[in-house]
């Protein structure tokens, strides 16, 4: 039968039959049978094995993999910068799990062609959080966990969709780093976060996935609230850089942290961090009045 536009066979007939699951490359990955032995390249990647029932599968992370707490003592196998092949060959994956806007082509090119079966994942619209969990389930035969966790999540973006439709628009800066200010694009799915939530994302329209701007940038697209908050520094340095000299012409409007967790992570925690966007912007309007 069909669950989520992928193929799903009972669990004895699965171990007979191979599995194909398209990647976001546009490439068929095959497995003779379920995944076993997962390597995940990213910590988002990581959180999704968790989140499709597929945790105990999981063999080796990337650095910086600390949620669910399961994943902090597992094997790490390099970062975006660097990969670290001969621990992944020593774990002897059966599935490995790109993400192909974070991790180095090269590096998963190089896996795949040592023979491993290389996943690579880039989830850029909130839609395709549950297409992936699917997807590793559909991998890893954890299909009924991961069909939970996708329809959970769908439910939640729905709800957050159908409060929202209604309401006026909030002109909105995201602040993905400080120094210098980074944001994202029409094609981040923070975007999709802020319009979910009612918003517009001032940079909508640049090209680059994170591009990075100037305060004056920031000034002439004439946003009424900044978002935000980088990996380093926690809410204290976020509002400290966006109160400071360097943000003066800035410092008149509402300044909300989001923990970036929560939303620069492209998995169901997303959900979380949309919820804590919505209540910023509901705050915004609310000021208006």
């Amino acid at each position: 039968m069909f669950i989520g536009g992928f193929l799903v066979l009972p669990f004895c007939a699965a171990l007979a039959q191979p599995l194909s699951v398209a990647d976001d490359a546009g490439r068929s990955v095959g497995l003779d049978r379920p995944a076993r032995r997962i390597v995940a390249l990213a910590p988002a990647l990581a959180e999704l094995v968790f989140a499709a029932g597929a945790g105990a599968r999981l063999v080796g992370v990337a650095r910086h993999s600390d949620h669910p707490a399961a994943a902090r003592s597992l094997p790490r196998v390099g970062d975006a910068a660097r990969i670290d092949f001969e621990m992944i060959v020593a774990l002897r994956p059966d599935l490995v799990l790109a993400w192909r806007s974070g991790n180095r082509r090269g590096d998963y090119e190089r896996l795949a062609r040592l023979g491993y079966p290389v996943y690579v994942a880039e989830p850029r619209r909130l839609a395709d959080v549950p297409r992936t969990l699917r997807a590793i389930g559909a991998l890893a035969q954890s299909t009924a966990e991961a069909g939970h966790a996708a329809l959970a999540f769908e439910r939640g973006v729905r709800e957050l969709r159908e409060r929202n439709a209604r309401a006026a628009r909030v002109r909105v800066f995201y602040a993905i780093w400080a120094r210098p200010p980074m944001t994202v694009s029409g094609a981040h799915m923070i975007s999709d976060v802020i319009a979910l939530c009612g918003g517009e994302n001032v940079f909508a329209d640049a090209p680059q996935l994170t591009p990075a701007v100037s305060i004056e940038a920031v000034i002439a697209a004439r946003p009424e609230a900044i978002l935000g908050g980088a990996s380093a520094g926690g809410e204290e340095a976020f509002r400290r850089d966006w109160r400071g000299a360097a943000a003066a012409p800035l410092n008149a409007l509402p300044a909300f942290y989001i923990d970036p967790d929560l939303i620069q992570r492209q998995t169901p925690r997303v959900l979380e961090g949309a919820k804590a966007v919505c209540a910023a912007l509901e705050e915004v309007r609310r000021s208006r009045r």
